[in-house]
């Protein structure tokens, strides 16, 4: 009988490209203000910040995952050292994220909260995925919440630490939780391993899409929509 359900965060219960678009948004004025700052054009500023969200983006949507801030100051013709960088990493992990939780994930949330213990483990950059998470507004459906950076970036996952701290928390046992999330190449190995039931959920916008191929990687459930979970878990 299943007791324990476990969410991931980005690409579970909303779509992480949002939150790109938001971080994205939020270096293109710390931009643009450090650049226009000695001018008094507003309006010129707004538009410097909409052509360098533009560039940021398309230097995004091409893949450039690693160096897009320095790809798209190249494109803007903009001086820029290894210190702005740092600065714009910060500030796009920092910033207030300007992204809401979906219809559908709210009520999968609402009702399952009613039948089942549900945690929260999420691997990424702290204070960033405290401000996803408060910005959500989803604190209160939860009974435990692992930040896997606060134990340390070698607990991020495949590690199952974050896992067994929630089992341990909870008082749950393996065989009776299950774990829901989107990457292949590192969210279910480790509950895999634990004995937990794994679903994987594929959302339409999903940033990681590739199938890693490893044994144990894979979910041993799939769905498309959140709004499945509830039948899913029902028949488990």
């Amino acid at each position: 009988m299943i007791t324990t359900v476990i969410f991931d965060l980005d690409d579970t219960l909303y779509d992480e490209i949002e939150y790109c678009k938001s971080g994205f948004a939020a270096a293109a004025e710390f931009l643009a203000n450090r650049y226009e700052s000695a001018s008094a054009n507003s309006t010129m500023v707004r538009a410097d910040m909409k052509r360098i969200y533009e560039v940021l983006w398309q230097q995004f949507n091409t893949g450039n995952r690693t160096e897009t801030f320095n790809a798209a100051l190249d494109e803007l013709e903009l001086s820029y050292d290894d210190e702005l960088i740092s600065e714009l990493i910060e500030v796009y992990r920092r910033h207030k994220p300007k992204i809401t939780l979906p219809q559908d994930s709210r009520d999968s949330l609402c009702e399952l909260s009613t039948k089942y213990t549900l945690a929260l483990l999420t691997d990424g950059f702290l204070p960033g995925q405290q401000l996803k998470v408060q910005a959500l507004g989803i604190e209160k459906y939860f009974k435990s919440i692992i930040y896997t950076e606060q134990l340390g970036r070698e607990f991020w996952k495949p590690s199952p630490v974050g896992f067994e701290k929630i089992l341990k928390s909870l008082e749950a046992r393996p065989e009776n939780t299950v774990y829901i999330a989107d990457n292949e190449k590192k969210d279910f190995i480790a509950p895999n391993k634990l004995d937990f039931v794994t679903i994987q959920i594929l959302r339409p916008a999903r940033l990681h899409t590739s199938v890693c191929g490893q044994a144990g990687a894979a979910a041993q459930h799939i769905i498309r929509q959140i709004s499945q979970l509830s039948g899913l878990l029902e028949r488990l």
